[in-house]
């Protein structure tokens, strides 16, 4: 079977190389019985892989089930996977069999296994070594023939690590895994998705579908999709539901997403529409923006030297008052609220002609200089990898190493911090 006929089937909408990559492996691998690991954020459509695998495997005309494990309590989890014995926990009135049991010969789907006990996780680690489990409350040893697909968006492995989760029972799960794309990686397909879900709902309800201008498209592109595929299905279904008007702007597209989300996207500045741009665009204008602050710096570097010298010697000032003049405007423009000393009164009397105010004996009081020769001015790396670098190793510490959160507080992508980790040589913090 062909990757477009398996797309049609399982009603999959994109074409981005690293969803293509996972279902070849999701193909690939479902007439085996390998234990699979689909990894991927929430609502990028792990259970669909699991169909997928079950539906081309030899099992395909045996049972098949999904349990959530982070949907069960601890106190039954065990129960509700192996069975348990008539009175063997306070309600258990009678025996019961468990899915391993009653789902023998086909495939079992354990969505979120990250969230699963570590008791009930060795009790699994033996059914996939060796086939066996033993009820709960009872002594005997049964037999099973199960397919086990797990998924996750945990970093399983970090669990493993910390002691979160059995490291003998990762690498037991991840015989094969699929990693799935989130939403923001396969941005070639959103704009196919989103035409999908709002011709779905018109269909359904018999209305008109609605329609994005090129703005909107391009704002619907560059949005997070914390989401993933199910936000983007809420938010094409509200748009259907409460959209004045079938052919849907910039403007008004903005009123269905997230604020918060929002904020965090790339904005050109100046633009008169607030277009939304690229990843490397945005990069562009940081570097502009480094640029202005460090000539601010030179010219504060400047004014300060002719203050010293003023200072150290008064009279040596005649002649130079243009050239502080237009060092205070330079700053003034780059900072905002700060008068131009141009659009103020004149130079004053007692600079002129080297001329100034006489004091009477009584009044005079006789200044000591301050003593700048210790005046030592530090200098700054000015190169602009110096500064990113420095921004990321910030940006790590403050968020305690965690580094989609420090990708959003730089306004980069995870991907992006990734390859500059890599760039810059940064270990974890």
């Amino acid at each position: 079977m062909d990757l477009q006929s398996i797309k049609n089937r399982f009603a999959i909408i994109g074409n981005s190389p690293a969803l293509n990559h996972a279902l070849n492996v999701a193909v690939q691998v479902s007439a085996t019985d390998l234990s699979v690991l689909i990894t991927g954020e929430s609502g990028v459509g792990k259970e669909v892989f699991s169909h997928i695998i079950h539906s081309l495997s030899p099992r395909k005309h045996n049972p098949f089930i999904a349990v959530n494990c982070g949907a069960i309590p601890e106190g039954t989890i065990d129960s509700e996977l192996f069975g348990h014995e008539k009175g063997s926990f306070t309600g258990a009135v009678d025996s019961r069999k468990g899915y391993f049991e009653t789902v023998n010969g086909g495939t079992i789907f354990l969505d979120e296994i990250g969230e699963m006990p570590i008791g009930t996780q060795a009790r699994l680690l033996r059914v996939l070594e060796t086939g066996e489990f033993i009820r709960v409350g009872s002594s005997k040893v049964q037999k099973t023939d199960v397919r086990v697909i797990a998924a996750t968006n945990q970093d399983l492995l970090k669990a493993a690590q910390k002691g979160n989760f059995r490291e003998d029972l990762y690498y037991r799960l991840n015989s094969v895994p699929i990693r799935i794309p989130s939403l923001r990686d396969r941005k070639e397909d959103i704009n196919l998705l989103f035409r999908k879900f709002v011709i779905d709902f018109a269909e359904r309800y018999n209305t008109t579908p609605v329609q994005l201008d090129d703005e909107a498209k391009a704002l619907l592109m560059n949005y997070p999709w914390r989401g993933n595929v199910r936000e983007l299905k809420n938010i094409g279904e509200q748009v259907s539901v409460l959209s004045k008007d079938k052919i849907v702007n910039a403007t008004e597209l903005k009123k269905f997403l997230p604020e918060q989300s929002l904020n965090s996207l790339p904005v050109l500045a100046g633009s008169a529409n607030g277009g939304y741009v690229s990843e490397s665009t945005f990069a562009n204008e940081r570097d502009i923006l480094y640029k202005i602050i460090f000539d601010m710096k030179k010219d504060m570097n400047e004014m300060k030297h002719m203050f010293v010298e003023l200072v150290k010697s008064p009279g040596s000032f005649a002649g130079k008052q243009d050239k502080v003049f237009d060092a205070l405007n330079a700053v003034s423009d780059d900072i905002p609220g700060i008068t131009p000393p141009s659009t103020i009164s004149p130079t004053p009397v007692y600079f002129q002609n080297n001329a100034y105010p006489q004091q009477s004996a009584a009044n005079t009081v006789t200044a000591q200089p301050a003593n700048f020769d210790d005046h030592e001015e530090v200098e700054e790396s000015l190169n602009i990898m110096d500064m990113e670098k420095e921004l990321i190793i910030k940006a790590l510490k403050k968020h305690k190493s965690k580094r989609k959160d420090a990708a959003l507080d730089l306004g980069i992508s995870e991907r992006t911090l990734y390859r500059k980790l890599k760039e810059y040589d940064i270990e974890n913090l």
